[in-house]
């Protein structure tokens, strides 16, 4: 047996309501179903999964996700083209969740938070034969992602949304 991919990701949140308007209006993530107050599982538009996150409250007063802790340090939301990502980062940033950005050579990489802490990355894959070879210095820099429009336009497919498998 070999693991292929992940198949969805749950999260504790404070409030199931808040956190799936969130999730809907920055990630575009539909509800698929809900028992009010409690839980909430979402998808992917296009996704095959019954669901791709699910989201349990744990009530108004639970402690946040503290960095430097064991537990989990991000989620990684892939988008397939580059128009996707620069209109990702508009919506993260109306919500004042945007908190970097890098270009890692084989992705362009946003960072947000959720409105409980959650850390979660949004990125888009670099076509594999432009990847950095192993030996390349350098594997991270800051994202331009203007630049990056420039040399792969807004609409180019790559990664799953290409029906990448890898």
């Amino acid at each position: 047996m070999s693991v292929r991919r992940l198949n969805h990701a749950v999260l504790y949140v404070r409030d199931v309501a808040r956190s799936v308007a969130f999730y809907a209006d920055a990630l575009g993530l539909a509800l698929d179903t809900e028992i009010p107050g409690r839980a909430a599982f979402l998808s992917a538009p296009g996704s095959l999964n019954d669901h791709d996150l699910g989201l349990f409250a744990v009530g108004a007063d639970a402690p946040g996700p503290e960095a430097g802790r064991v537990g989990l340090y991000h989620l990684a939301w892939e988008v397939g083209t580059l128009g996707e990502l620069a209109a990702t980062r508009t919506r993260l940033t109306a919500h004042g969740a945007l908190v970097g950005s890098t270009d890692h050579r084989v992705s362009k990489s946003l960072y947000a938070k959720d409105p409980d802490g959650n850390e979660f990355e949004v990125m888009w894959r670099v076509p594999r034969e432009d990847w950095p070879g192993p030996d390349e210095p350098d594997r991270l820099r800051p994202l331009d992602l203007a630049a990056e429009l420039e040399r792969w336009g807004p609409d180019l497919v790559t990664g799953a949304a290409a029906g990448d498998a890898t």
